[in-house]
């Protein structure tokens, strides 16, 4: 077997053993190119397993992307996708090989931090990744959709709602996106040429959506929430409104928006497809009960490449240090550090010192972002303390002022 890097004259071969695993039929695409959910991918980016006889029986990607860490900082991401393994090739280090090569890869680019969308929870833990952020469904029944008064006394929102076709505002909906992923932590960008080539998940692919469009009091769009109606269910005699996502630069946006939809007309329920946990949505329901929290699962997985860099590089909302012992198998690597906060910025060194943790690296993704605390996973036997003070001390340095969320779909 032999695992290669590829290139754009590889592209046919690649998308087409990349459907294989997955039993998919290769789309139509649009006159333009666009139109499909591979149009964006970077095969400068890609991985190719070849069998002895020239046949290809793998695939893996990357795409490049940027990633809003916790204090704001925004840093380059790689965004692994398009794993594949031919069904009759399984279970024979072909997954395994490309994973190495592909981590290499991403080191020798200078990278130290990898993301991707599980298909399957057992699979990627193996190769150092851990599930970062979590996402939920939230269905409402139309006739108890009613929003409580805001008992703080709230200013009242002063924007504006529009409603347009998905085609007459792709521009407006890249500048909020933008906008919004710059400000939430755990958030992935979209880059113009996955807006250009309609590549991806609506509201990015062409299919047909409404798309409410909030503006401020000076008319700016600061929020949008792109819905589409389904078939009418003859038997129960019931018809859903399904948000694909509610984007807003504040909460007072989405409440408008969220408001909106909750409103339609004709509808029996409304399910907005991915909510943050600690979302307010529910408690702004005048009856608590009426929203029904389903499909709450993972979303954004997290492998550190580089340790140091990557702890340094999120901001931080206390002082203190932390020694880290952590464990590397799939690489091979195991390193103790000393991480040291002061008023935000932290500074990650190796050490001799005792440790306070010992942490598998896909523990460390896991905790990264903020989403997972220290003491859920030593409760859960994954992360070992050393001393009784440790978990509460790792839970107050890896806190984050805002959970983090992510929704783009690759």
């Amino acid at each position: 077997m032999e695992i290669r890097s590829t290139t754009e004259q590889d592209r046919d071969v690649f998308v087409e053993t990349l459907l294989v695993p997955f039993g998919l039929a290769p789309d139509t695409p649009a006159e333009d190119g666009g139109g499909v959910w591979w149009a964006a991918m970077e095969l400068d980016r890609g991985v190719l397993a070849v069998a002895d006889d020239g046949k290809p029986i793998g695939t893996a990607g990357a795409y490049s992307f940027e990633l809003t860490l916790p204090g704001g900082a925004i840093v380059p991401v790689a965004g692994v996708t398009a794993v594949g393994v031919l069904p009759t090739h399984r279970r024979q280090g072909v997954l395994t090989g490309m994973m190495r090569h592909q981590l290499a890869e991403l080191r020798e680019r200078g990278e130290f931090l990898s993301v991707l969308l599980a298909s399957e929870a057992v699979i990627y833990r193996r190769f150092g990744y851990g599930p970062a952020t979590y996402t939920r469904r939230l269905t409402v029944p139309r006739h108890r959709s009613d929003l409580a008064a805001p008992r703080a006394g709230g200013a009242a929102d002063t924007g504006t709602v529009e409603v347009l076709r998905r085609a007459e505002c792709v521009d407006l909906m890249e500048e909020v996106y933008d906008r919004y992923r710059r400000t939430q932590p755990g958030a992935v960008s979209r880059p113009h040429h996955w807006w250009a080539l309609r590549a991806g998940q609506p509201p990015i692919a062409p299919a047909p959506r409404y798309v409410a469009v909030h503006r401020d009091a000076d008319g700016v769009p600061d929020g949008y929430a792109s819905y589409s109606r389904g078939d009418y269910d003859h038997v129960t005699k019931t018809l859903t409104l399904t948000v694909d996502e509610t984007i807003a630069v504040d909460d007072a946006a989405f409440t408008a928006l969220a408001r909106y939809v909750l409103q339609h007309d004709l509808m029996t329920k409304i399910v907005f497809k991915h909510l943050p946990t600690d979302h307010p949505l529910r408690w702004q329901l005048a009856d608590f009960r009426a929203g029904e929290v389903t499909d709450e699962t993972d979303w954004l997985w997290v492998r550190l490449l580089d340790v140091p860099r990557a702890l340094t590089a999120r901001g931080w909302f206390a002082d203190g240090e932390l020694v880290l012992d952590v464990a590397d198998a799939f690489l091979g690597e195991h390193n103790r550090y000393l991480l040291t906060v002061r008023d935000g910025k932290a500074e990650c060194v190796p050490t001799d010192r005792e440790p306070d943790l010992s942490l598998d690296v896909s523990d460390l993704g896991s905790i990264y972002l903020g989403g997972t605390t220290p003491s859920t996973l030593i409760r859960a036997g994954h992360i070992r303390a050393h001393h009784p003070d440790a978990a509460a001390l790792a839970d107050t340095l890896f806190r984050t002022d805002r959970a983090p969320h992510a929704l783009h779909w690759f």
